[in-house]
């Protein structure tokens, strides 16, 4: 295989910098409600995209570049880095007009305002009230021509700054596609084998680790494989086979142990914010930080 076409399977990991001083830890943010930001963030992105009938693939796409946007570049510091709505919006839009299901800014727009509004959410994290037993009226989260033009300044502004912030680079691979032919090498083509290992490549989108940016598309499919194929009993190929695709035992050890965890993340993640919101403006981050200090002050 050429080197241009090894790119296409690769992608820019986020560096050691970036790890320890992301915006929003530089930002006051304290690490524990950075993460449940983020991963809410990221919810956000993958229920809009599935509203707007956006393949798993570009919905994939668009967490990526949100969480490598909420990483800054290179540590560096921006005050519109903070997880929030409006990033999630803009990652998605422009994820989708870069590819061949691109969608329009108004229906952006509109299904962020249905997702975000806490009486017509049907996200825990937003309307903890739990959704609407019926579907609310199309009046109350379709935008006014008012609304919808400063709305629609603000998403291509955030569209600028995180191209900025990327450098331009956009390029994210997949691990999906990828998975799928290494299954194929090894044998292992029982449906429920390749279903279960979507299922855990999906879910990884949302992991605090923060896979799909520390770990190569080719990793994170051994490591769904090697799970999968623990869970439904199948054995595979004799060996130490997952050297053959580039990784080594201790790569592969961390990624299943973070799969793994992160049933038992979310579980957390909901008991912790049972019948509150998560912060994803900044002006309500700021609050939540005020609060934990006022907490903190009167113990």
């Amino acid at each position: 295989m050429t080197a241009t076409g090894l790119k296409q399977l690769s992608n820019a990991l986020a560096t050691p910098d970036q790890l320890s001083n992301s915006s929003s830890s530089i930002d006051g943010v304290p690490s524990d409600l950075e993460t449940s930001i983020r991963v809410a963030g990221a919810q956000l992105t993958q229920t809009a995209g599935v509203l707007l009938g956006l393949s798993q693939d570009i919905i994939g796409q668009a967490i990526v570049i949100f969480t490598r946007f909420w990483l800054g570049a290179d540590g560096e510091a921006y005050e519109s880095t903070r997880p929030r709505y409006d990033v999630s919006a803009a990652a998605l839009y422009m994820t989708a007009k870069l590819s061949f299901q691109p969608t329009s800014p108004r229906s952006v727009l509109n299904v962020y305002t249905l997702l975000c509004s806490s009486d017509t959410s049907p996200l825990w994290f937003v309307n903890p009230k739990g959704a609407p037993a019926e579907a609310p009226a199309m009046e109350s989260y379709l935008l006014t021509e008012g609304e919808y033009q400063s709305a629609r300044l603000t998403l291509l502004r955030i569209e600028s700054v995180i191209l900025r912030i990327l450098s331009f680079d956009t390029h994210v691979a997949l691990p999906h596609t990828i998975a799928l032919t290494y299954l194929q090498t090894l044998g292992a083509t029982r449906p429920a084998v390749a279903r279960r290992v979507v299922e855990h490549l999906n879910a990884a989108l949302l992991s605090p680790q923060l896979l799909y940016v520390t770990h190569q598309p080719n990793a994170l499919a051994v490591a769904a494989i090697y799970l999968a194929a623990r869970e439904d009993g199948i054995k595979l190929v004799d060996g130490n086979w997952w050297e053959v695709f580039d990784v080594d035992r201790e790569e592969l050890g961390f990624l299943v142990v973070g799969m793994r965890s992160l049933e038992g993340f979310m579980r957390r993640e909901m008991e912790q914010w049972k019948n509150k919101t998560i912060p994803l403006l900044v002006d309500d981050v700021d609050s939540e930080i005020e609060r934990r200090r006022m907490m903190v002050e009167g113990e």
